[in-house]
């Protein structure tokens, strides 16, 4: 029985995968590919079988060499998959106990590349990965990840059966009040509103050659049913809760009738609530700046066109920022900072114009940054699938243990003292001394390598690593 420590880790998350495959590439691999480019990617291990009883045991495989050959020649049939995204460096054979089998790691897909399909059509071979392994995405999932991988953004599209008198007019003289004040000078100024709305991006001229609302203007700026009319599932909630008991305090809804409910006078409003939620402490100003990005990224990144709406909700020791869509990079990527790849671009340019949102992907590491600094638990990021939806919650308590910032370091600083007493290392060796599965090493390896720390030499069977010079 194969004992891989940490392999909990994969099951909670769901992002590892044992097939048998002893006659040849098992059929449903290529499901568990597309499932897993398409989701948060994942471990495939061919040569392993799952009991009833959740233990994994190694079946040998007699010809390793000849079935990722196989592989590799399938992968690149576009009749069979309609995109590679792996590298030689994702397929690996390990040996265990005197037993080969063949480790696929595969990546999340770039948007770009997504969906991932098999057999020729994306509407029913396009699949992901849930809890309860992997299933065929409906028509509107896949329809989502075609909009994602457009070279322009959803935003910047001209409504042609929408008008300028969809407007709310108030809202945009306080956002060019807020420029003005932001920006003073600013050669927009002098400009009417009509001509200052295409300027911004509001605005846009169609097939008529008049001017009506891009999707940015009208979410920035419109009236809560006029957005309805093009977004049906358009909805703006926030919701205040106290006591252990979760009773509703406030709520702000874009469907109130009582105010515009559209993005701009949102965001205001709530903001003017969340800064009420920052603890007592000596950097406020630090954590108000990431109060105000975690907003406007919530507001920027969602997928008005999908369902549920933008929900936050503001407890007595967190704040929950929830909206539709999945991330269009890696999330470790969005952590790390320097890439910016927004799902609303237009909506981008409007927010930063005026102070809100940092832009040009510095906004998660400015928040990470500030909880850091303040000794709170890290900022928590979920990925949900069909429907899609994004999770950012952000709490307020005690600062972190020593050990529990020093436990996500362990195993890297492991491989990197190793590889400074012995020079280079294979992944047996760094099995050995870690405790850790090969699948798990792997992935370790993978983030080594981008991170430019070490660097790999030698085929896949005989590879060896050691620290970049």
């Amino acid at each position: 029985m194969i004992d891989f420590a940490n392999i909990q880790k994969y099951r909670e998350n769901n992002r590892i995968e044992a097939k048998r495959s002893l006659g040849g590439l098992p059929k449903s691999l290529w499901e568990t590919y597309s499932a897993f480019a398409n989701t948060l990617g994942g471990i495939l291990l061919l040569g392993v079988e799952e009991h009833k009883d959740k233990s994994l045991h190694l079946v040998n495989l007699p010809d390793p060499e000849a079935l990722v050959q196989e592989f590799f020649s399938m992968l690149s049939n576009p009749k069979k998959v309609n995109v590679n995204i792996l590298s030689e460096q994702d397929v690996s054979i390990e040996e265990i106990d005197g037993n080969r089998i063949i480790v696929i790691d595969i990546p999340r897909a770039q948007r770009y590349s997504r969906p991932v399909y098999v057999d020729g059509d994306p509407f029913t071979g396009t699949y992901r990965r849930s809890g309860e392994g992997d299933y065929r995405c409906t028509r509107e999932e896949v329809l989502a990840m075609m909009r994602d991988a457009a070279v322009q953004t959803q935003d910047m599209a001209v409504l042609n059966d929408s008008s300028l008198a969809d407007l709310d007019y108030d809202t945009v003289h306080r956002y060019r009040m807020r420029m003005k004040e932001r920006r003073p000078g600013q050669a927009w100024e002098t400009l009417d509103d009509t001509a200052f709305l295409y300027q911004l991006g509001a605005a846009g001229k169609s097939t008529d050659d008049l001017l009506h609302p891009t999707a940015a203007g009208l979410l920035m700026f419109g009236r809560e049913t006029a957005i309805i009319r093009q977004y049906p599932h358009y909805m703006l909630d926030y919701q205040e809760q106290s006591g252990d008991a979760g009773q509703l305090e406030e709520h702000i809804t874009s469907s109130s009738a009582d105010w515009s409910g559209n993005l701009y006078d949102f965001y205001f409003r709530v903001y003017e609530k969340l800064t009420q939620a920052i603890p007592d402490t000596t950097d406020q100003a630090s954590i108000r700046s990431a109060l105000c990005e975690a907003l406007a990224n919530c507001l920027i990144h969602a997928d008005y066109q999908g369902s549920r709406g933008i929900v936050i909700l503001k407890k007595n020791d967190a704040v929950v920022f929830s909206n539709p869509g999945t991330f269009r990079i890696d999330v470790r990527e969005a952590k790390n900072g320097g890439i910016s790849d927004p799902r609303n671009a237009a909506l981008l340019r409007m927010f930063s114009l005026i102070g809100a949102g940092h832009g040009t992907g510095r906004g998660m590491p400015h928040i990470y940054d500030a909880w850091e600094q303040r000794g709170w638990d890290d900022p928590v990021v979920q990925e949900l699938f069909a429907p899609d939806r994004t999770t950012l919650t952000l709490t307020f308590g005690e600062a972190r243990t020593y050990k529990t910032m020093k436990t996500a370091m362990t195993h890297k600083e492991a491989i990197v003292d190793y590889l400074t007493d012995h020079v280079t290392g294979s992944n047996a060796d760094f099995r050995r001394i870690s405790g850790l599965s090969a699948a798990r090493v792997i992935m370790i390896l993978k983030e080594l390598l981008q991170e430019e720390i070490i660097v790999a030499e030698g085929n896949r069977r005989n590879r060896v690593y050691k620290l970049k010079s």
